[in-house]
């Protein structure tokens, strides 16, 4: 299992804006219990009775060609919050973000099966204006084996060095060309060099949050890609005095802008502080 993170990979991820970790953030045993997760709660099957923040796919409401996805699962299912909540993960993040800690700002529940169309490149720091300070770092990890026509996640070199672009709203799931935006985005005379994570069950990648990323359909015909997202915040993190998120602001308490260790819980922190209920959460090895 990785435990820390090298100078050299620490200093990849400062040029490049990602890091591809081939293997061993999650046990084999954590991959298990994980997998059996998604068919119930894309069912609406919640351990804990507790709907998840988005629910962006349900069968017969949705086409059969959208990637399915869940935001903030890890409410609805202890499994899922025990993996997402990861202290290690968490650690392993603000190793790379140079953070003193890290809590929680969503996660994504992200199953692709073959045939699945796009989900548009975007900078997950856009979304983040209703935040202070606005920016996070993001662990995508992989419940599969994955290769490169599966539509695994994708990022654009370097672009964390460019300006933060609006956030992209309506051609998120399923749009006609993925790499519109960072092609509109990209300094002139830039080329864009997309780099696919390809790598084993229990790998993965962590960015920098204004790294242009998305994914490419699922061509491969056979593989069902699986994926769990952690959003990471520094542990400091505030709510905008005046800006708000149509789904997250509702966690802002009137008068307060500090973020609730029931909602954004602090995964990690330098000074060995983790929000108390998390030793709850199952091992999942």
């Amino acid at each position: 299992m990785v435990e820390s993170f090298s100078l050299e990979q620490v200093d990849s991820f400062q040029r490049d804006g990602f890091l591809i970790v081939d293997e061993g953030l999650v046990s084999e045993r954590g991959l298990e219990l994980l997998r059996e997760r998604y068919v119930p709660l894309f069912e609406g099957e919640y351990e804990t009775g507790i709907r998840p923040d988005e629910v962006n796919w349900v069968a017969g409401r949705d086409p059969e060609d959208r990637t399915r996805q869940l935001c903030n699962a890890w409410k609805a299912d202890d499994v899922i919050a025990a993996q997402v909540l990861s202290e290690r993960t968490g650690r392993l993040a603000a190793q790379l973000a140079s953070y003193r800690g890290v809590r929680i700002l969503q996660d994504n529940v992200l199953w692709k099966p073959p045939g699945t169309k796009a989900i548009g490149f975007h900078q997950d720091s856009s979304y983040a204006d209703y935040l202070v300070p606005p920016e996070m770092i993001t662990c995508w990890i992989s419940l599969h084996e994955t290769q490169a026509d599966a539509g695994p996640i994708e990022f654009v070199r370097g672009s964390h060095t460019w300006p933060k672009s609006p956030p992209e709203r309506t051609q998120f799931h399923a749009p006609a060309d993925w790499l519109a935006g960072p092609r509109a985005a990209a300094p002139e005379g830039v080329e864009l060099e997309t780099v696919p994570v390809v790598v084993k069950a229990g790998g993965g990648s962590f960015h920098h949050g204004l790294t242009w990323h998305g994914s490419a359909p699922n061509s491969s015909g056979t593989v069902a890609r699986m994926a769990l997202v952690s959003h990471f915040l520094p542990v400091e993190a505030r709510f905008h005095e005046t800006n708000v998120d149509v789904n997250y602001s509702r966690y802002r308490r009137r008068g307060d802008l500090s973020m609730d260790e029931s909602f954004f819980p602090v995964v990690w922190t330098e000074s060995g502080y983790r929000t108390p209920w998390l030793a709850e959460l199952p091992d999942l090895g």
